[in-house]
């Protein structure tokens, strides 16, 4: 039997435009990162620092991730979605998963000079690389200080494949450099799709680009000849995945090629973050769908086991992977994440610059 969730009373648990009021001490607490500014206020201003990145490739060998390597250009995320996996991360900087991960954050301010220089290395080897598996390459402070586009650019000269996951209609901003390089078949990209209840979005994703926005996304991109992915992502048993074959068959309609969807994942911070933010807005279903969530993990809040932790087990996951297969089939959409590229175009940059290994925390 998992343990019961630590719910902790707040005068304030709802902040205007925000996922959570909820702030708790990062678990590591070796030391507190300190702000200029508070939190105070009905929603707090988002503060985006600068850090000088020493290297800017992930590399992961998950037989769950369909992809090796992966660039996620900030940390933390103003999207705010409840249920994001990455807000843990943001103990490791001394910062609270809570309401830190949504307006703490950072961007790697040399991200693409780092780029340039570790493709430029003798021994690297080309493989596809990702964009936005950790947090959103598209959020909102993108508009500003456009990091992903400058990625793209050094991605683009070098021919090298990319794939990218987005909530955010700011993709669109990048066809110039996206529809060549799928004309090349060196780029797709994953639109995220979680619910087109207008109400329901707010409060879960309540600074994400909207629903019917990104369905105009997914017809941009596709009409531009650059593949599209739906990720009806995460479904939430007894919340909204009930509209799961609408969304797989208004994706479809709007020009994805192919699907793929994620059953909710509530690891370390994200299930009290996300059974606080359930029992505020949604209290007469909160018992119902964490016995539903539960059902699907062997009757724990979360299992990390590979093979499991996308897809949950047991009847309901059973039925819900049942329909998602009869609802691709039905809307023409292939079962299936996309996200490979051409390798074979691939041409090493002349490396630039030095690559800076010093962290600046804030500029």
């Amino acid at each position: 039997m998992s343990p019961k969730p630590r719910i902790i009373a707040s005068q304030k648990s709802v902040l205007s435009g925000r996922g959570t009021a909820s702030n708790h001490p990062p678990r590591f607490q070796r030391l507190t990162t300190l702000w200029e500014d508070g939190i105070e206020g009905p929603s707090p201003v988002t503060e985006c620092r600068a850090v000088q990145a020493s290297s800017i490739i992930s590399r992961n060998t998950s037989p769950d991730i369909p992809f090796e390597q992966s660039i996620n250009p900030y940390q933390g995320c103003e999207h705010g979605c409840i249920y994001c996996y990455a807000r843990p991360t943001h103990a490791y900087h001394d910062l609270s998963p809570g309401l830190d991960f949504e307006t703490r954050l950072s961007y790697k301010q040399n991200a693409a000079e780092v780029l340039n220089n570790e493709l430029a290395k003798p021994g690297y080897q080309c493989r596809g690389i990702t964009l936005g598996a950790n947090t959103d390459p598209y959020q909102p402070v993108e508009k500003q200080l456009s990091i992903t586009r400058d990625i793209l650019q050094v991605l683009w000269e070098t021919r090298h494949p990319v794939s990218i996951i987005t909530k955010g209609a700011l993709v669109t901003r990048d066809i110039d450099i996206l529809a060549p390089m799928a004309a090349e078949g060196l780029a797709s990209v994953a639109v995220s799709i979680t619910t087109l209840d207008d109400d329901l979005k707010r409060t879960l994703e309540p600074r994400a680009t909207s629903d019917h926005a990104r369905l105009r996304t997914i017809a941009s991109l596709s009409e531009a000849g650059i593949p599209v992915t739906l990720l009806a992502s995460p479904m939430i048993p007894g919340l909204n995945d009930a509209e799961m074959e609408r969304i797989v068959a208004a994706s479809a309609e709007a020009g994805a090629s192919s699907a793929a969807y994620m059953l909710l994942r509530l690891p370390f911070e994200v299930r009290d973050l996300f059974y606080e933010w359930l029992h505020e807005h949604y209290p007469l279903k909160a018992a119902r769908i964490i016995s539903l969530l539960r059902q699907c993990r062997s009757g724990k809040d979360y299992d990390s086991r590979f093979g499991h932790r996308m897809r949950g087990q047991g009847t309901y996951a059973d039925l819900l992977s049942q329909r998602f297969r009869i609802a691709c089939k039905k809307a023409g959409v292939r079962d299936g994440e996309r996200c490979r590229g051409r390798t074979d175009l691939f041409t090493p940059p002349q490396k630039k610059g030095r690559n800076c290994a010093q962290i600046d925390m804030f500029s």
